[in-house]
């Protein structure tokens, strides 16, 4: 089969690879889409990956094409989208339904191999059938999806409390989280971005209002939003110094603040940035990938059934750029412009 592997920094090449066979309580796929996570730009560019050679590649949809011994919820030909976090089951993480936190983990894409690749063998778990009528672009973006849904679950999302909700950055996770706040009935919901085009599009998902931070004044404009009581929910998705910060300056009193993004910086704060926690008393949460008891948890089925009854929106507006899976090459060259990536590439396998 075809696969893109990875050989060492910034040398991935689209080759041929030995087939695979598919094991007890293992299932092959037929993988259609997978989108580029930014976690595997710095594995390609900058050589991280655990080892080489290796296939990256977790967020994935495609259609079954066999099954092994043990396997009774699947069937060939069903779609599917990939749950790329194989945890241990075993750890008191795990018994206590905490998969994420799973110290003992494997992960397709990063520690086995994963779906930049014609086919794609994980076990029967690692699997959520999907309705017909969801693309299999749309199926990529399981995982982002609910990424964003599980920060909710962290907090406790209470419609009744949420009169203001804050989305600080618009990029695939923001785009969810914002969707997910409309789905689980937040009343006022305003997305804060650098680009005024994805400004628009989160008013078309369901944003009430947006706000541009290159403003001078976009605090006092955010704040006046919520007539200065300030927002109940923020999430940071961005992972971004500036934005975090943003976030305590933005809570209200006894809000929930929850960090979605992962920074790649050293981040320091003023004592009077880091002192607004303890006068406003809020609540602040990380959050870590996104599954929960059973596994993977209804994030997983959440997005599955809102994607298939139209109120998980999909918007083409989401997506950079969707290409063959023999231009992978090409595809990471895009990354290495900062800024000109705005959204998921997708890579299809059938051209």
């Amino acid at each position: 089969m075809k696969a893109a592997v990875l050989h060492g920094k910034d040398d991935i090449r689209y080759e041929e690879v030995e087939d695979l066979k598919v094991e007890k309580d293992k299932v092959k796929v037929n993988v259609k889409a997978c989108g580029i996570c930014r976690s595997d730009v710095p594995r390609v560019l900058n050589g991280t990956a655990h080892y080489f050679p290796i296939i990256l590649g977790h967020e994935f949809s495609g259609v079954v094409t066999e099954i092994g011994e043990g396997v009774t919820d699947l069937e060939v030909g069903d779609h599917v989208a990939g749950v790329p976090l194989i945890p241990c089951f075993k750890c008191d993480d795990c018994l206590n339904g905490n998969y994420s936190l799973c110290k003992h983990y494997s992960f397709i894409g990063s520690r086995e191999p994963g779906a930049y690749a014609e086919y794609i063998v994980v076990p029967k778990e690692n699997l959520v059938k999907i309705d017909k009528s969801i693309s299999f672009e749309q199926g990529a973006l399981f995982e982002p999806s609910t990424v964003a849904l599980h920060a909710y679950k962290l907090v406790n999302f209470n419609k009744e409390k949420a009169k203001n909700v804050a989305i600080l950055g618009f990029g695939t996770i923001g785009s969810f989280a914002l969707q997910w706040a409309r789905i689980l009935g937040a009343k006022n919901i305003v997305v804060f971005g650098i680009d005024d085009e994805r400004l628009k599009l989160a008013l078309e998902l369901g944003a009430t209002s947006v706000v541009n931070t290159t403003k001078a004044n976009f605090l006092e404009e955010a704040m006046e939003l919520t007539d200065n009581k300030g927002y109940d929910y923020v999430f940071e998705t961005a992972g971004v110094t500036d934005t975090m910060k943003y976030s305590f300056h933005l809570a209200s009193n006894k809000a929930d603040i929850c960090f979605i993004g992962t920074p790649t910086k050293d981040i320091t704060f003023t004592w009077k940035e880091w002192e607004l926690m303890n006068r406003k008393e809020f609540n602040l949460t990380g959050s870590w990938m996104s599954y929960s008891k059973p596994f993977p948890g209804d994030e997983w089925t959440m997005t599955a059934s809102c994607f298939a009854d139209g109120s998980l929106k999909y918007d083409p507006s989401i997506l950079y750029k969707t290409l063959p899976l023999s231009q992978v090459k090409e595809a990471f060259e895009l990354f290495k412009t900062p800024g000109q990536v705005e959204g998921r590439i997708v890579l299809k396998t059938e051209e």
